[in-house]
């Protein structure tokens, strides 16, 4: 292996990922460990540590990635298979550890995988991701003979999740689907006071029950029966590697992420008053606006796991989380993504906030507002269209908020159009206070789409 070039749809802005024997093979997971393992040579470290989710094809692409490192003279801690936090951990806490590696395809299809990766204890995505393609394609690696130890510290981080953890018992129930998470929330649940019913916890990288996706509500079918059934007091989901969380209330209802998020910001502000805390632009205002009365600092940012965390760090924010499921907590814990860990916190956080997740939800002002809407779009013309959006909007006065695309406050409430940096597909969202509201935004969507000679088509796969 001389020099390798990737499939460039597999290039993506906070990770790689294709489609196993397509866009992804043996050969690249070698070239990405032969490229990441001279960077971290050349950055003056030694030591990479790499995880892997349930997926068949996971053992394949981990074997050949550390060939591709120990190649490049990196020693490799394998921890295993685990859910991509337990990978995060192990890279901020194991000694002399100066890089990590997930091997993932996330809440993707089963015939996709991809790589998660951290490079001394930061997010390494957008640039880095395009510069070590570049590497490859120059065959520029460094040359050496690494070894290779394993770890097993499933426990260890199973033990970290429950520190200091002081809540009553509940009754719940969890939904693996048949992802990474499995093993941890078996182990999880026996160090958790209350009654717990446990559904999809084991380990099938072909995803037989349903997608592990907590963020589509029809994957959420069986977690919601669970807990009706059982009246349960609520109930929480997992994506394929364990870093997006999914809830349900007592009543089966969903509760989505800027509702986690305004629910766990609670206890954090009692905690670090006028603190930070940070959502994507995908979050509904009434986020927005709960933060601020709770004393924080509500600050809006681009959607992205990687420019969430590198936003925290700037910010000094102790809790941050999207739409999506991830949720970050900096407060006691180490700032990345963790969908076990926000599980212990929202119990936690009920627990503290009267003892119900159902009169928490109860509580919340009603919005209507649409799911979110991804609709393929040529990959050359994505970015341009909310480019000529945005012209448009500022030549009519609209107030805009150019965080992440376009998203635009009316009198009716908001809505909001952005490219994907993941897919070849644009996102729409809206919301308001009545079904009129909703209905008036939607039309604006529409009416700026057709200006620029597209149509709200089909909703495209996640």
């Amino acid at each position: 292996m001389l020099t390798h070039q990737f499939a460039p749809v597999s290039l993506r802005e906070y990770d790689i990922r294709g489609i196993v024997g397509k866009d992804l093979n043996a050969p690249d997971a070698e070239a990405i460990g032969r490229s990441f393992g001279t960077l971290i040579r050349r950055a003056g470290g030694k030591t990479v540590a790499v995880g892997y989710d349930g997926r068949v094809s996971s053992t394949m692409l981990e074997a050949a990635l550390i060939t591709g490192l120990t190649t490049s003279g990196v020693d490799v801690v394998r921890i295993g298979m685990g859910p991509t936090p337990m990978l995060y951990y192990a890279e901020a806490t194991l000694e002399g550890v100066d890089g990590g590696i997930q091997i993932t395809g996330s809440h993707n299809p089963a015939d996709y995988n991809g790589f998660k990766m951290v490079f001394q204890h930061r997010p390494f995505f957008g640039a880095d991701i395009q510069g070590l393609g570049r590497l490859a394609a120059a065959g520029d690696w460094s040359e050496g003979a690494g070894s290779v130890r394993t770890v097993d510290i499933m426990d260890e981080y199973v033990a970290r999740l429950v520190r200091n953890f002081d809540a009553a018992g509940y009754r719940i129930g969890w939904d693996a689907g048949n992802g990474a998470a499995g093993p941890i929330i078996e182990r999880l649940v026996k160090l958790l006071p209350g009654e717990h019913h446990l559904l999809y916890t084991d380990v099938d990288g072909r995803f037989p029950n349903h997608h592990p996706d907590p963020t589509d509500e029809a994957n959420l079918a069986d977690l919601k029966k669970l807990v009706m059934e059982n009246k349960l007091d609520f109930g929480l989901a997992f994506d394929g590697d364990g870093d997006r969380i999914g809830a349900v209330d007592g009543l089966g209802r969903v509760i989505w992420g800027d509702q986690l998020l305004a629910i766990l910001a609670e206890p954090v502000l009692r905690d670090l008053p006028g603190a930070t805390i940070i959502a994507d632009v995908k979050a509904s205002q009434a986020l927005y606006d709960r933060i601020a009365e709770l004393g924080g600092k509500p600050c809006m940012w681009k959607t992205g796991h990687s420019l969430i965390k590198t936003k925290m760090k700037e910010t000094g924010s102790p809790l941050a989380g999207e739409m999506s499921g991830h949720i970050f907590f900096a407060h006691d814990f180490f700032g990345f993504d963790d969908a076990q860990y926000a599980a212990v916190r929202l119990i936690r956080a009920v627990d503290v906030l009267g003892g119900s997740l159902t009169a928490l939800r109860d509580a919340m002002p009603d919005m209507i507002n649409t799911p979110e809407m991804r609709f393929q779009v040529d990959e050359s013309r994505k970015f341009a269209v909310v480019d000529e959006v945005l012209d448009r909007l500022e030549k009519e006065g609209a107030n805009v908020n150019r965080t992440d695309g376009a998203r635009v406050n009316t009198a009716d409430g908001w809505w909001l159009l952005r490219a994907s940096n993941t897919q070849d597909v644009l996102v729409a969202r809206a919301e308001a206070k009545d079904q009129a509201g909703l209905d008036r935004l939607m039309a604006q969507i529409d009416a700026q789409l057709a200006a620029s000679g597209l149509k709200r088509g089909p909703q495209a796969a996640h």
